[in-house]
C-alpha cells in the first residue's frame, strides 16, 4: 500500500497552484523565497515516493508466484521503473545543467569552501530561455523535446495496464501536459508559454513537480500491479513516516495556516489502527480517513516550524512507535510591486508596458492611477499589466507617478519622461565616407534609424540640403522635402562621379511624439 493517494496529491496540487500564481507576480527576493519552499516541499515528497515505490516491487514478484497467470505483471515491474528512473534523471539533468553553466550555487560566507542552497543566478532568465525555448543560434531549445518525452512516458506506462483497465488508470496517472492553454494564449508553443524569459529559481520547481508527477506516475502503475497478484493485502507494516499537506506553504501576515497531518505506511495494513496526531505536544482529532486537521493564524513574518508527532500501535506485534517529524511554512507580508516591463522611464510618443501585482490581493482588488510628468494616460492590458502614455517630458526634479492601492495597501513608483532618442541618418547602410558611384546613385534617399531602442516606434526625415562638390567647380545645391530624393536632388545625384564629395546637412526628423522635427546631424560622402 502506497502513501494515501487524497491527502499527498492534495498536497502536491496545492504547492504546484501555489507556484504557478506565484509566477503571476513581480520576482522579488521574498518571492524567490516561495519558490525555494515549493521545491524543498516537493523534494520531500519525492523522497517518501521513492521509499513507497522502493518495497513494492519485491512484494510483486513474490505475489505473483502464487499463480502461473500472475506471472506477467512480475515482468512489468523492472520496465516501469527503468522508464520512470531514466526519465526522472533526464530532467534532473537538465536542472543541474541549468544551475551549472549559470555559475552554480553561492558560497556561505562565514564558512568559505561551503556552499549554500543559493543559487548565483536565481533570477536569471536568459539560461532557462537559451535552453529550453530558443538556443542563441535562433534554433528551438529543448523544451518540446521535455513535453514529448514525458507524453511518451505516459503513454508507455499505460501499456503495462491490462487493457480493459486503462480508462479507469488514466485517472491516476499524474503526468499530464496541458497543450491547450498555450493555442488560446496565442503563444508559439508550449515551452514558449512555461519556460520564456522565466527565472531560474522558478522554473526549477517546476521540472521537481514533473519529477514528481513522473514518481506518481510510477506508484501508480506498481499499486496496480500489486493488487492484480493480489500482494497489497498480505503486506504489513515496517516504515512510517508523518506527512504533512499544508493547503498553502506561503501565506501573508494574518492569514491562517491549514494543514492536514497524516501517519504513511510503506507497507500494507490498517493506517488508522491505534494512530493519535499531537502538534507541538497538543493532541489533534482525527476524520474518518485518519487526518488531522492543524489550523494556526500566522502573526509574525519569516519562516514558521512545528512538530508533529504521531503515536501508533502497531497491528501486527502490537508495539507502540512514536513517529516524529518537523515542518515549515513562510509568512510574508502583503505588498505591492510596480515595475516597467521594458525599461525604467517612459518615452513620449510610443506605448510603455507596466506590470502591476500585489501579493496576496486579488487582481480585481488593486486600482491603479497615474500623475504627475505631464499630460499621461495608464490603462490596463490584463493580467496584471497595463500600457502608459505620455506626451511631454519631464524636467529636473519632475516625475511620472504610477499609484496603486489595495485593502490595505498603496505605493507609488516614479519614472522619468523622455523623448524618444535621436535617431541616426543613414544612406544605405552608411553614415558618411567613401562610397562607390553606382552604390551612391541607386539610393532612394535619407531615412533614419532607431539604434538599441527597444520600442515600436519610427521616424521620419522631414527635409535636408544636398550639396554636391565636384573637383575644382562650383558646389550645387538642392533643398530636399522629405527623407526621399526631389527630382532636383535625384539629378544632383546622377551626376555622381569619383572625387565628388556629397554633403547632406540640416537632416531634420520628426519621430512620434514631437512637437517640431529636430536636427539630426549631417552625412559627408566621397564618391569614389
Amino acid at each position: 500500500m502506497s502513501i494515501p493517494k487524497e491527502p499527498r496529491q492534495l498536497m502536491i496540487n496545492i504547492m504546484y497552484l501555489v507556484l504557478t500564481a506565484l509566477l503571476a507576480l513581480n520576482v522579488s527576493a521574498e518571492v524567490f523565497n516561495a519558490f525555494k519552499l515549493v521545491d524543498k516541499g516537493l523534494v520531500k515528497s519525492n523522497e517518501s515516493l521513492d521509499e513507497a515505490n522502493a518495497s513494492l516491487p519485491q512484494a510483486i514478484k513474490d505475489g505473483a508466484r502464487k499463480k502461473e497467470s500472475l506471472a506477467t505483471y512480475a515482468e512489468r515491474v523492472d520496465p516501469i521503473r527503468e522508464k520512470s528512473e531514466e526519465i526522472s534523471l533526464y530532467l534532473q539533468e537538465i536542472v543541474d545543467g541549468m544551475i551549472t553553466e549559470s555559475g552554480g550555487y553561492m558560497e556561505d560566507r562565514d564558512n568559505p569552501g561551503t556552499l549554500t542552497d543559493d543559487l548565483k543566478a536565481a533570477k536569471d532568465y536568459d539560461i532557462t530561455t537559451r535552453t529550453l525555448v530558443t538556443k542563441s543560434d535562433g534554433t528551438p531549445g529543448i523544451g518540446e523535446e521535455v513535453k514529448a518525452k514525458l507524453l511518451q512516458y505516459r503513454e508507455e506506462i499505460m501499456q503495462y495496464i491490462d487493457e480493459e483497465d486503462r480508462a479507469v488508470f488514466t485517472k491516476e496517472v499524474s503526468v499530464q501536459i496541458d497543450d491547450e492553454s498555450w493555442k488560446k494564449k496565442k503563444k508559439k508553443t508550449w515551452s514558449h508559454m512555461n519556460f520564456d524569459h522565466m527565472p531560474l529559481q522558478a522554473v526549477i520547481p517546476i521540472f521537481t513537480k514533473y519529477i514528481n508527477d513522473v514518481k506518481s506516475t510510477e506508484s501508480a502503475a506498481l499499486n496496480y500491479l500489486a493488487g492484480e497478484v493480489g500482494t497489497t493485502a498480505d503486506l504489513t507494516f515496517d516504515k512510517y513516516t508523518v506527512v504533512s499537506a499544508p493547503e498553502k506553504s506561503y501565506i501573508i501576515k494574518g492569514e491562517q495556516y491549514k494543514a492536514d497531518l497524516f501517519l504513511t505506511a510503506a507497507a500494507g495494513g490498517d493506517s488508522k489502527t491505534g494512530i493519535t496526531i499531537a502538534v507541538n505536544g497538543r493532541n489533534l482529532p482525527l476524520d474518518n480517513d485518519g487526518k488531522a486537521s492543524f489550523v494556526e493564524t500566522a502573526n509574525t513574518n519569516g519562516v514558521r516550524r512545528y512538530t508533529a508527532t504521531a503515536t501508533l500501535t502497531n497491528p501486527v506485534t502490537g508495539d507502540v512507535e512514536n513517529f516524529k517529524k518537523e515542518f515549515e511554512y513562510e509568512v510574508g507580508e502583503r505588498s505591492v510591486t510596480v515595475s516597467a516591463s521594458k525599461m525604467n522611464v517612459f518615452y513620449v510618443g510610443v506605448d510603455n508596458p507596466v506590470e502591476v501585482s500585489a501579493a496576496g490581493v486579488p487582481s480585481n482588488q488593486i486600482k491603479v492611477s497615474m500623475s504627475g510628468g505631464g499630460e499621461g494616460t495608464i490603462k490596463p492590458d490584463g493580467n496584471g499589466a497595463y500600457i502608459v502614455n505620455v506626451k511631454v517630458p519631464t524636467k529636473k526634479d519632475e516625475y511620472a507617478n504610477i499609484n496603486v492601492s489595495a485593502p490595505g495597501l498603496s505605493d507609488s513608483k516614479r519614472f522619468r519622461v523622455k523623448r524618444i532618442p535621436d535617431p541616426v541618418p543613414k544612406l544605405s547602410r552608411s553614415r558618411g565616407g567613401a562610397m562607390g558611384s553606382g552604390e551612391f546613385k541607386i539610393q532612394p534617399g535619407v531615412f533614419p534609424v532607431l539604434e538599441n531602442f527597444d520600442f515600436e516606434a519610427r521616424c521620419e526625415v522631414v527635409g535636408f540640403r544636398l550639396v554636391r562638390v565636384p573637383k575644382r567647380q562650383d558646389p550645387l545645391v538642392s533643398d530636399n522635402r522629405g527623407g526621399k530624393y526631389t527630382s532636383e536632388s535625384q539629378a544632383l545625384v546622377n551626376k555622381a562621379k569619383p572625387t565628388d564629395k556629397f554633403f547632406f546637412e540640416d537632416i531634420k526628423c520628426r519621430c512620434p511624439g514631437d512637437p517640431a522635427p529636430r536636427d539630426i546631424g549631417t552625412m559627408v560622402f566621397n564618391i569614389n
